[in-house]
């Protein structure tokens, strides 16, 4: 009998454990972006992009450029920029959205918003680039890496100073890494002062109108990889 009442007690303490971590995992919040994610993965479930494309991955700079296959039709891509993602978000979402396309090219937009939230030094941008760029040469060694520099803009143009030594410093590290690629689209989005350009922002003066992704698409072109005949 006391055999039996043990047996019970401990069913239900294993079960009262359970609902435990069942309540405290219900209530732990989800990572930053985790719904973009998500939907990503659902198109990816329905559709999965094809292998050997230029994979363009970072924060909303890509997200918001909505006609980005149409300007570089000589190229297949697949963009997977979100939300207002730092270094810190594409490193977390790198099995998610980098690794299961097979690219033949990956070009990376990010470090602005790290720089943005007045808490990261250039510096810091730096190791967490480093991060990144170690964990996507761990699982794809051979594939070619484009960063696009940190751009300038009217609404964070007291970052200035900052996004500058981030980007040399990014340009320094990469400077003798095998199948990189630097991509300078800081001076050409300058007025001749010095201060970003006005014309080629939206509304925000922040995201890129139409001009604005052109400077990026003839900074661009010269280092994509074209579709193999």
């Amino acid at each position: 009998m006391k055999k039996k009442h043990l047996l019970t007690s401990l069913i239900l303490l294993a079960l009262c454990f359970t609902c435990f971590y069942r309540v405290q995992a219900q209530e732990l919040p989800l990572p930053p972006f985790w719904n973009e994610i998500q939907e990503f993965k659902q198109q990816d479930s329905v559709q999965m992009p094809p292998k050997e494309a230029i994979l363009f991955v970072g924060s909303s700079s890509f997200r918001l450029w909505p006609n980005m296959q149409q300007m570089l039709p000589e190229y297949t891509v697949i963009n997977r920029g979100f939300g207002g993602s730092n270094l810190l978000d594409l490193k977390r979402y790198l099995p998610d959205i980098v690794f299961p396309y097979q690219p033949r090219q990956i070009v990376i937009y990010s470090g602005e918003n790290d720089i943005a939230s007045d808490t990261v030094e250039a510096e810091e941008v730096l190791l967490r680039f480093e991060n990144v760029f170690q964990a996507i040469r761990e699982e794809l060694p051979e594939v070619p890496i484009v960063y696009i520099t940190i751009k300038p803009s009217p609404d964070r143009e007291r970052y200035m100073p900052l996004m500058r030594k981030a980007n040399e410093l990014i340009k320094n590290y990469l400077n003798d890494k095998p199948k990189t690629t630097f991509i300078d689209v800081y001076k050409p989005m300058l007025q001749k002062n010095g201060k970003p350009r006005t014309d080629i922002f939206i509304q925000d003066n922040l995201h890129m109108n139409e001009k604005g992704y052109a400077i990026w698409v003839k900074a661009l072109k010269p280092h994509l990889l074209k579709n193999k005949p």
